[in-house]
């Protein structure tokens, strides 16, 4: 597989989780350089570890999981999102999030937006492509992008502060959504 082809898959599979960054982002903008390094790492991670999975355990585990992973995005997304913008709704005029990302929401949002690059792995192992550079970029891009993110997200976090809250656990349940339709609607194709 040509480079600059790894790059753009790179990006693709990069783009949900650096939105979830830009609502870490929003909703945490203390320390937006140490949230976007940590972000980062959480994320790239993910992204880079599924796609070796899929590379290496290939069809004997896909089938278990492919007709259930866009529900489970779904469902972490969309029960995360859901809990933010419940508490942005209850109680005062200023909706207070904590001041720090647990590592276990975190984990959860890096775990629930890597699902599609275990398939991606598994069509890495199909073809001929160097798996090992393959995973570094995929990591790298993640990285990169979520770190961006949750600076660009610190600045909407800081300009609508008082609804940074609400927007970002929309935002949660709309990335949800968006995993699953456009599962749903591949199915259908």
């Amino acid at each position: 597989m040509q480079f600059w082809l790894l790059f753009f898959l790179a990006l693709g599979l990069a783009s949900d989780a650096a939105t979830v960054s830009m609502v870490n982002g929003i909703c945490h903008p203390r320390r937006p350089v140490q949230l976007g390094l940590v972000c980062g790492l959480a994320f790239g991670f993910f992204q880079g570890f599924m796609p070796l999975i899929g590379y290496f355990v290939g069809n004997s585990f896909f089938h278990l999981i492919c007709d259930i992973d866009h529900w489970i995005a779904f469902l972490l997304l969309g029960t995360i999102g859901m809990k933010m913008t419940l508490e942005s709704l209850k109680g005062g005029k200023e909706p207070h999030p904590p001041r720090r990302l647990s590592l276990r929401i975190l984990l959860l949002q890096a775990f629930a937006t890597s699902v599609d690059a275990l398939a991606v792995g598994i069509g890495l192992g199909v073809i001929a492509v160097d798996i090992a550079q393959a995973v570094f970029l995929i990591g790298a891009v993640t990285f990169v992008c979520c770190f961006v993110g949750v600076q660009l997200g610190r600045f909407v976090g800081i300009r609508f502060r008082q609804k940074a809250q609400l927007l970002g656990g929309v935002l949660l349940v709309y990335i949800g959504l968006h995993i699953l339709m456009e599962h749903l609607k591949a199915a259908h194709f």
